[in-house]
């Protein structure tokens, strides 16, 4: 058995839950921020059999699309009386971070 963790924009974290249940995977869905731009993702969390991996995978890769968007950088730590004028920046944000990892033990209580 594998627990499949995949990190998904908050955009596609919808479709990506309604395509795993059309295809009878129970998926959790966790809301969570990036640690990089601050903003919300989601993190889905899907037991499967060990030969249902490639399948969850290719659903994942068919709802979760990349993109590019403007944002405004963080400003920095800045001493009293400088000036900072933050300008956006564009960068690719979407897509999915999956993890695989095995599960020595699973209960359905």
């Amino acid at each position: 058995m594998k627990l499949v963790t995949a990190i998904v924009h908050n955009e596609d974290a919808g479709d990506l839950v309604d395509a795993l249940l059309e295809k009878d995977f129970r998926a959790t869905r966790l809301h969570s921020s990036g640690g990089f731009l601050k903003q919300g993702n989601a993190t889905i969390l899907v037991g499967v059999e060990d030969d249902q991996v490639d399948q969850v995978l290719e659903i994942v890769s068919a709802s979760c699309h990349a993109r590019r968007q403007f944002v405004n950088p963080m400003p920095p730590i800045m001493e009293p009386g400088e000036f900072y004028m933050p300008y956006p920046v564009e960068v690719e944000v979407g897509g999915a971070t999956v993890f695989v990892l095995p599960v020595e033990r699973f209960e359905r209580l």
